[in-house]
């Protein structure tokens, strides 16, 4: 019952209600393209989770991303300021439908590879979805030997597999699926299988020409019983500028990774443990 409440709220929270030139314009003709629909979602990321969106061939995208501490400590950390993490991630097209990754996080010290592929593309009379599929790889450079006197390389590493599925329903609002397999040699709690599974809700509904509220969620499946960690909510807008998109958003999530956002998160929403973020995005 718990679950189907949350996923009743995201849903119901989706219904209510930049880059440069070549943004701008895809803000005004965001239905349809050669009968395919395009502008899902404007920015790489819905809040945490990967969305459908693709890096155009032979462009370079430059994510900055920042995710404060918990503001529920208020004025004694500035309401996160002095914990902030940061990840930088380049992100570079290939192909229209073939993106790789580089990027390295505050967050544990992770540097993470990533490829992202479309298979499928929802088409108007058509198919009717769009699917994608991400793979990642992790390096955790943050254990120490002193700590862990048997840890070897390969005790650093994670691995996530994910398949996007999005549907564009409407010029305002669409909605995605992301089933999730992630991997990790080293877990932080001793209980936890080292193989998890995740399925990930998110939505983007349009609020005006450049705005939009954004929604994620992740149902870890087989949580550890008595872990610490928590379920990812994430809420968030969007806004389309001159050659950037702004997104701001708060998660009970600090991590911004996959493995970590699904793995580790700590905060909880109905205390007020919650992380305020935002990812600024310059297409070269």
């Amino acid at each position: 019952m718990k679950y189907t409440f949350i996923c009743s709220l995201l849903l119901s929270c989706l219904f209510l209600s930049a880059q440069d030139d070549d943004l701008l314009s895809e803000i005004n003709t965001d239905s349809v393209i050669n009968n395919y629909a395009t502008a899902a979602f404007k920015g790489l990321k819905i809040v945490n989770f990967e969305s459908t969106k693709l890096v155009a061939k032979k462009e370079l995208t430059f994510i900055v991303s920042h995710r404060f501490g918990s503001i529920e400590n208020g004025f004694d950390s500035f309401f996160g300021l002095d914990d902030a993490v940061t990840r930088l991630n380049f992100v570079y097209g290939i192909t229209d439908a073939l993106n790789i990754g580089v990027s390295r996080s505050s967050f544990q010290k992770i540097y993470e590879t990533s490829a992202k592929y479309r298979l499928v593309r929802q088409k108007d009379n058509g198919f009717p979805f769009t699917i994608v599929g991400f793979n990642s790889i992790l390096i955790n450079s943050a254990l120490e030997q002193e700590n862990l006197p048997k840890l070897e390389f390969k005790d650093r590493l994670s691995y996530t597999v994910q398949v996007l599925i999005s549907r564009k329903l409407s010029s305002n609002l669409s909605l995605e699926l992301a089933p999730t397999f992630f991997h990790d040699n080293f877990v932080a709690y001793n209980e936890q299988h080292n193989s998890q599974y995740a399925i990930g809700f998110g939505g983007r509904q349009k609020l005006a020409k450049r705005w939009s509220i954004n929604v994620d969620y992740g149902w870890h499946l087989n949580r550890a019983e008595n872990s610490p960690f928590k379920n990812p909510l994430s809420i968030g807008f969007d806004l389309e500028t001159g050659g950037h998109v702004f997104q701001m958003h708060f998660s009970n999530a600090q991590a911004m990774n996959t493995n970590g956002f699904l793995g580790q998160a700590t905060g909880d929403w109905t205390d007020g443990n919650i992380y305020f973020g935002f990812n600024l995005s310059r297409v070269f």
